[in-house]
């Protein structure tokens, strides 16, 4: 599996520091990151722990007995090309 930009622990650190050093609002910060480093980003936001963790359950249960690829991805729209 392929997870793209996910608010893990580290990733809100970091979007909080920036906000810090910008004198701006998380939401800000995070606007403004994906606006300048992930402008293709169907979501335009993090997916959340809780969104990959869903996607791993699905692959691992009986209901992806049809799924099959070598990747899945799970980012948001980031990637623009099918491969």
């Amino acid at each position: 599996m392929l997870p793209g930009p996910t608010m893990s622990e580290g990733v809100e650190t970091f979007i909080k520091d920036i906000a810090k050093q910008n004198g701006q609002s998380v939401e800000a910060a995070t606007a403004q990151f994906f606006k300048q480093q992930r402008p293709t980003s169907l979501l335009r936001r993090f997916a959340s722990v809780e969104e990959i963790a869903n996607m791993v359950i699905y692959v691992s249960s009986k209901e992806a007995s049809a799924t099959n690829g070598a990747a899945l991805r799970a980012e948001g729209g980031i990637v623009q090309t099918i491969a």
